[in-house]
């Protein structure tokens, strides 16, 4: 049987050979693959029109790339085995003058000891930390570069729900990435690390890990706030992501710029906060407000004539003074708390000129107040 197998397979082969011998062309066709020598492709007649959106995106971009750069921050970190070991994380900003300052986050720059710039052209610069602001959670670079074009600045006090917004940063390191949406919202909120926003800008635009410190722009590519954080489950953009007003930011760069902080205001006073029971406990005309128990002698409160406590009395344990003058409201702001007066202030500088609104006895007051430079400000301004 073995012997046969060699002659088997050679007939085998023989038949096949035959048959593929006598097919016709069109039939051979159908049996072995044909190459063609080319493959016939269907092209645009040209290249593509842009659409008027496009058009925006791309102008937005144009303008706003150069301005913008990368932020690398090295931290010291101490590690039970290494011991001390250095810790980078990154971070966007954008350029605001000639001069090389650069405004970006507080958090981006925490606690670093050195930081660097790149900008978009790829050049490297080491840069400084010219001033922080907690509070607001903005910080002021500054580098020695030439050729530096600046971002242009807009104006947040009349933007509108709806409006198109654009990010430009460094999202996960990802060097002038752009995303695009609106403004979803402009509602007051208050930070992971416990800071207040007024009016922050809420985007729908993709802020991401790398995107904090960033420009939010409008469709003329102007600057209307400054990238924050987002909110989220995941770490990364989930459609809820906020921004610093551009007009908080301009209030304080020069004195960030000038002294390295912002020279906060004080009013002047002690004041203990009011809820309703106490409200009725000591027979107050109103349910909430800050009860001024004593007056910085020579202080902006002093100089617009509200008055402390004269007669002592407890709460619990706790001495305090009554009979003091009621502040309920700053400039049609309702003042309920420390916080809510720390707030009205941070959005004013020493020299500015606010409206108390006040009881004394049961009788409603308003007075004019020339903030001054808070005490612990003094020293060396």
């Amino acid at each position: 049987m073995k012997a046969l197998r060699p002659i088997l397979l050679a007939i085998v082969l023989v038949a096949a050979v035959y048959y593929l011998i006598s097919l016709r062309p069109g039939e051979l066709s159908r049996v072995l693959p044909v190459h063609p020598g080319r493959v016939e492709l269907t092209e645009a007649a040209g290249p593509a029109s842009l659409n008027p959106q496009e058009e925006i995106n791309i102008s937005v971009y144009r303008k706003a790339l150069p301005s913008v750069v990368n932020i690398t921050a090295t931290a010291v970190a101490f590690d039970f085995f290494y011991g001390v070991v250095p810790e980078q994380g990154q971070g966007s900003g954008f350029i605001i003058d000639k001069q090389g300052h650069i405004l970006t986050n507080y958090h981006v720059v925490q606690n670093a000891r050195e930081v660097s710039v790149t900008l978009a052209d790829k050049k490297k610069y080491s840069a400084v930390i010219v001033g922080l602001d907690r509070d607001h959670d903005l910080a002021v670079l500054k580098i020695s570069a030439p050729d530096l074009k600046p971002a242009t600045l807009g104006d947040s006090h009349d933007l509108q729900v709806g409006q198109e917004t654009f990010a430009i940063g460094n999202p996960f390191g990802l060097a002038g990435t752009m995303t695009r949406g609106i403004i979803s919202s402009i509602r007051p909120v208050r930070g992971p690390a416990g800071n207040y926003l007024d009016e922050a800008i809420q985007t729908d635009a993709a802020i991401n890990p790398g995107n904090s410190g960033g420009p939010l722009l409008n469709s003329h590519g102007e600057v209307i706030g400054i990238n924050t954080f987002i909110v989220s489950q995941a770490g990364q953009s989930s459609g809820i992501g906020f921004a610093i007003p551009i007009n908080v930011a301009k209030a304080v760069i020069n004195d960030l710029v000038a002294y390295g902080r912002v020279r906060r205001p004080a009013l002047g006073v002690r004041a203990l906060p009011i809820g309703p029971e106490l409200a009725r406990q000591l027979g107050l005309p109103a349910d909430n407000g800050l009860l001024i128990m004593s007056v910085v002698p020579g202080s902006a409160a002093a100089k617009a004539g509200l008055k402390g406590g004269t007669e002592r009395a407890l709460l619990g344990n706790i001495p305090i003074l009554v009979g003091g003058d009621l502040i309920v409201a700053i400039d049609g702001h309702p003042v309920e708390d420390t916080q809510d007066l720390a707030h009205v202030l941070n959005n004013h500088r020493a020299g500015d000129t606010v409206t108390v609104t006040y009881y004394r006895g049961k009788e409603k007051r308003e007075v004019k107040v020339t903030l001054d430079l808070a005490p612990d400000q003094r020293v060396g301004t």
